[in-house]
């Protein structure tokens, strides 16, 4: 298994939409960024390229690019999944913080989860997000910005295979109905074939 954090912080500024999670959140500013600013995402995206030794999102999607001024974060999110299949990586799951004073976070956090688990194509109890304040203090205390961190762990696809399917496991929790283990099958074959086709 392998582990990841990310964090990311963005700058709160008038004439910008709040995008956090995938989810556009009324108020007042918005994040300053060369993309939508989704710092929650670009979190994510921080912790699962760290998890695989990829680097950070600068490396792969750079603010001096124009092809990525106003991108949508959710679809940079999808171009890391598809680096963590090609390299036969499977999401076991994500934590993640968002430390803002305001506005509050918790009426958004469940569209969060599902926007994200979906891009990933993961179960949503895979998905955490937690959001908290700091009380008044420092720069997102004082409302100047938001900060978000994220937790991440990866698991190789043949680590997977031997706990969970040739082991019979995965047969015999299905089996009994304690949980739906399909979208990981059909995750481990979609991963099988990519590499299968990379080593051809």
């Amino acid at each position: 298994m392998r582990i990841g954090m990310g964090y990311d912080v963005h700058k709160l500024v008038e004439d910008r939409p709040l995008i956090l999670g995938g989810v556009t959140i009324p108020y007042e500013k918005g994040l300053l960024g060369h993309s939508d600013a989704d710092c929650l995402v670009h979190a994510i995206m921080d912790s699962l390229l760290g998890a695989a030794a990829l680097g950070d999102i600068g490396k792969h999607f750079p603010d001096t690019d124009p092809k990525y001024e106003g991108a949508d974060s959710l679809k940079l999110l999808a171009e890391v999944k598809k680096l963590l299949d090609d390299r036969a990586y499977i999401i076991g799951n994500i934590d993640a913080t968002i430390i803002a004073q305001k506005p509050k976070m918790a009426p958004h956090i469940p569209e969060m989860r599902q926007k994200i688990a979906d891009t990933l194509e993961l179960e949503l109890d895979r998905i955490n997000i937690k959001a908290t304040t700091e009380e008044g203090l420092g720069f997102t205390g004082e409302g100047l910005g938001i900060s978000c961190q994220s937790i991440a762990l990866l698991e190789t696809v043949d680590n997977y295979l031997y706990r969970n399917v040739t082991t019979g496991i995965v047969d015999e929790v299905e089996g009994r109905g304690l949980t739906d283990v399909s979208r990981e099958r059909e995750q481990v074959e979609k991963i099988k074939e990519n590499r299968s086709r990379n080593n051809g």
